[in-house]
């Protein structure tokens, strides 16, 4: 399930995550950081199909 969330919100889910976890569960900080880091690393592509399918149905 994916949430659209003002960017504000994400934002501050992503300190949340990237600050105060390490302060309160360091092991548990690390584990999230690698998922936000590959979700980074990957959401350009998923822009890209998503962009995709939205123009495919504009051509049939």
């Amino acid at each position: 399930m994916t949430l659209i969330l003002p960017l504000r919100i994400v934002t501050s889910v992503h300190k949340d995550v990237s600050e105060r976890l390490k302060k309160i569960n360091p092991g548990l900080a690390k584990e999230v950081r690698v998922i936000l880091d590959e979700n980074k690393a990957e959401r350009h592509i998923r822009g890209g199909m998503a962009t995709k399918l939205k123009y495919s149905h504009l051509k049939q």
